[in-house]
């Protein structure tokens, strides 16, 4: 009698896409035995032989200690705030909360008043926010920028590159395509300049060159300094991206948009741009979580970011074992991974609502 292969189930899921063919199976197996050669010693460093408990590194320094976690709880509060005073981290957790509240409003797809959300986010927030982490008004201490630190530090270089460099990117790349030479060869000219530098250049030239061309007695902040280069280097990468949805767009949607008498603002705002977005938005995302990775840069030129929690710890003697740097670089990959992870599957659902909106007026169209 032939034995009954499963139709549902696990079991028929292996078989049809693990194990379908010998080659299959073979190569199902060869992997299977490099992630167990992989993950068991990750595990047993990260997890069982990991040190979970202390009050300093003397646990840590043991023969076969693994990752030592007491020093991320440690030094936890750097990891966030960096030097920002303990008792105005209140106004720092304020501002995580509003930032994060309204993105998460703009997440939730039944969400009433996104637009207002959204307002919200990019026309008071960056100015509330500012208000809150410099103080010096309304009764708030001032807090120096070069006690920001930590996580503060990332999320603040990295919303306002990714605040700035699109709608930039999409103004250069529009100029880019402008049948004005003057205004082409400009924004073609500031993309390559941009684009064929590292930004790790950039950053120094910011912090050290440019201060010896300000006036006597003018100076511009540090941290100031960076967010301007980080805007600017990620404004031309994603003009490219945005040209490149540009050109995927059918010339005769401007056209069409032109001959019902729309201005070419208008045509390209209401028409043209919602199309090329749409098409290129892997690739927007894409930018974003390079800036959001490249914000490590800051480092180079002084700004306590986390990674600069672990360099500035590995002289504290009360910590020092072999396995506190690799701990504080595991806990930060961590962390960068999150926010990543995050925006990339936030891209996924975006892009399958945008394409089944789009499939839906299509088919609502063909009815007609």
């Amino acid at each position: 009698m032939k034995e009954q292969v499963p139709t549902i189930g696990a079991l028929h899921w292996a078989r049809r896409n693990l194990f379908a063919t010998r080659l299959d199976a073979a190569v199902t197996i060869g992997l299977l035995i490099v992630l167990v050669a992989t993950v068991l010693p990750v595990l047993d460093w990260a997890v069982v032989s990991a040190t979970w408990f202390g009050s300093d590194g003397t646990s840590c320094r043991a023969a076969n200690a693994g990752a030592c976690w007491p020093f991320v709880g440690a030094k936890f509060n750097q990891f966030v705030f960096g030097r920002f005073p303990s008792a105005e981290q209140w106004r720092v957790l304020l501002v995580f909360a509003l930032g994060g509240g309204t993105l998460a409003w703009l997440a939730w797809r039944q969400a009433p008043r996104k637009g207002l959300a959204a307002l919200f986010l990019l026309a008071v927030f960056p100015f509330l926010a500012a208000l809150l982490l410099v103080g010096g008004v309304l009764g708030l201490p001032y807090v120096e920028t070069n006690l920001w630190g930590g996580l503060l530090i990332t999320l603040v270089v990295a919303f306002v590159g990714i605040v700035a460099s699109l709608p930039l990117g999409i103004l250069l790349a529009l100029g880019r395509q402008s049948s004005l030479p003057v205004v082409r060869l400009a924004s073609v000219a500031f993309i390559e300049f941009w684009r064929a530098v590292p930004l790790v250049i950039f950053l120094f030239m910011a912090s050290n060159m440019l201060p010896l061309f300000f006036p006597a007695g003018v100076s511009v902040d540090k941290l100031v300094r960076a967010l301007v280069v980080v805007a600017l280097f990620s404004s031309a990468y994603m003009a490219e991206v945005v040209r490149g949805g540009l050109q995927a767009v059918p010339k005769g949607q401007l056209e069409a948009a032109l001959s019902l008498g729309m201005g070419y603002w208008r045509a390209m705002v209401f028409v043209v741009l919602p199309q090329a977005l749409r098409h290129v938005l892997p690739g927007i995302v894409n930018t974003f979580v390079g800036l959001f990775k490249d914000t490590s840069l800051v480092y180079v030129i002084g700004l306590f970011d986390m990674l600069g929690v672990i360099t500035v710890n590995l002289t504290d003697p009360v910590w020092f074992s072999a396995q506190t740097a690799a701990t504080g670089y595991v806990f930060v990959a961590f962390v960068f991974w999150v926010f990543c992870f995050a925006m990339s599957r936030y891209s996924v659902r975006l892009e399958a609502s945008l394409g089944q909106s789009q499939s839906d007026r299509a088919a609502l169209t063909h009815m007609r």
